[in-house]
């Protein structure tokens, strides 16, 4: 059993897709009280809109939610500028921005962009050298350097510094990328279809004996979970596809037996029903029963 103590929150994984009515998802979700919402990052995918843009659109048109990319390509991204673009949404939205970094996939779509391929090595690296560069950008600081294989300050003139201390939460799953996450890493940001609750016990163990090598508690790593399924009204039909109760009991143990903190639904079916289901019936439920677990 792991339970790391961290508060809890809750948020919705927008699919950007075009045709959808993007922004009422995202009104909606705002409205019901839920703490993230977390976007995508394909920008090869000729269906999505592109993400940041979609990002400051959500932010401009919501109250209170937190904004993300869930998370962002970075072999299509230069970590400097999106080190700006990430500061400067946060303070544009009043510190509502935070931000997820994957190190690459879909690398003949990459490509076929203009971006760059890389070996899974090059691809861990370069992740560790954009957390590097990221946040010498939001030092505000002049005369930022740093000389990487894949990256390079040159004296750069950073700013402005975010609104507030924007978190890095790494959506990765290998050796190397894990304990890159305990090192440097503000949280780690799994999906449910490839990190199943079979595999968690050993993902976290990884990311843990990194923290501690690096002086860090592993409660010092917050840990997000994308969960992928459907709230029904029927009988169980395997993990995260079943009735609110279900769903209920499943993120408590994933909370208090797995060290879990956030949970970011990405619902299959009728989007606007599964966000209500989700923040009406599942949400509460899960405060009250982790809360009562933790001892109060």
């Amino acid at each position: 059993m792991t339970d790391y103590g961290r508060p809890l929150e809750f948020g919705y994984f927008l699919v950007p897709n075009a045709d959808d009515p993007l922004l009422e998802y995202a009104r909606l979700a705002d409205r019901l009280g839920l703490d993230l919402i977390g976007v995508q990052d394909h920008p090869y995918q000729r269906r999505y809109v592109e993400t940041w843009t979609l990002l400051s659109v959500i932010a401009t048109a919501t109250e209170r939610v937190r904004v993300f990319p869930d998370v962002i390509s970075l072999p299509m991204r230069q970590p400097a500028v999106l080190a700006k673009a990430a500061a400067s949404l946060d303070l544009l939205s009043g510190g509502r921005v935070e931000l997820g970094l994957g190190a690459g996939a879909f690398w003949d779509a990459i490509e076929a962009y203009g971006g760059e391929r890389r070996t899974p090595g090059q691809a861990i690296g370069a992740l560790e050298e954009a957390i590097t560069v990221i946040r010498e950008i939001w030092s505000g600081e002049r005369n930022r350097r740093f000389d990487g294989a894949h990256y390079r300050l040159s004296g750069a003139q950073a700013g402005p510094r975010p609104a507030h201390p924007i978190g890095i939460w790494l959506g990765v799953g290998g050796p190397r990328a894990l304990a890159l996450t305990g090192r440097l890493a503000d949280g780690w940001l799994p999906s449910s279809p490839w990190a199943t609750p079979e595999r968690l016990p050993e993902l976290q163990a990884r990311i843990d004996e990194a923290a501690r090598e690096a002086g860090r508690q592993p409660r010092d790593v917050r840990r997000l979970y994308n969960v992928n399924g459907v709230i029904t009204e029927g009988r169980s039909e395997g993990f995260l596809r079943g009735p609110a109760g279900q769903w209920v009991d499943e993120l408590t143990d994933l909370a208090v037996g797995h060290g879990m903190d956030t949970f970011v639904l990405w619902p299959e079916g009728d989007q606007q029903e599964q966000l209500t289901r989700f923040a009406e019936q599942v949400v509460p439920e899960v405060r009250r029963q982790v809360a009562e677990e933790r001892g109060g």
